[in-house]
């Protein structure tokens, strides 16, 4: 069982070309008041990261941003937060982000979502950290990611211990009941063998 008393989320600081994606960053932020989690987020106030934070916010919750300098300089850093964090680069966004949660959810977003997605479930693989990492996949956003995930498996590229790092749901309430779940398997080096 893990702990989740702070979840990192991964995000776009754009609002998206749908409506449902602003709005299910929304419902994870009410999720997050109710089981009195902190959000932990890249720290602007712009696209839906800036609705995770402001709607937690509203409900009286706990939100500690982490921002390089070059982006506050960009005037995009989110003036309102319980904490902000201003770190010298992104190496140290990543790791900071990293060490205050006890979990990691990714909404949708583009590129650097998905570097921060995927760097966190590589450590995930290699052991060094045992905390959950989940995908909201709002309005089937992800379901080509989730395929090809998959596909990798079949291909003989990832191992399906390795697949099952990634929790994925389609609400906020069943995400985070299944990260609470979460229990870390070991792999073994041997495991590895299977995919030669």
């Amino acid at each position: 069982m893990s702990e989740l008393k702070s979840v990192c989320v991964y995000c776009g600081s754009s609002p998206g070309a749908k409506p449902d994606y602003v709005a299910s960053s929304e419902r994870l932020a009410e999720s997050f008041a109710k089981q009195d989690i902190t959000l932990v987020y890249g720290g602007a106030h712009v696209g839906i990261m800036g609705a995770v934070a402001d709607r937690l916010m509203a409900l009286g919750g706990k939100v500690i941003g982490v921002i390089p300098e070059a982006l506050v300089e960009m005037e995009v850093a989110h003036q309102g937060l319980t904490e902000l964090h201003v770190v010298a680069d992104m190496h140290e966004r990543k790791s900071k982000m990293a060490e205050l949660s006890d979990g990691f959810v990714s909404l949708p977003g583009g590129l650097g979502t998905l570097e921060e997605m995927f760097e966190t479930l590589t450590w995930a693989q290699l052991g060094m950290h045992n905390k959950p990492c989940g995908i909201l996949n709002v309005a089937g956003f992800y379901d080509g990611l989730l395929s090809f995930l998959d596909n990798a498996c079949n291909e003989a590229f990832m191992l399906s211990a390795h697949r099952a790092l990634l929790i994925a749901a389609t609400e906020p309430e069943e995400l985070l009941a299944r990260m609470k779940a979460y229990e870390a398997q070991a792999v073994s080096k041997l495991d590895w063998r299977k995919l030669q």
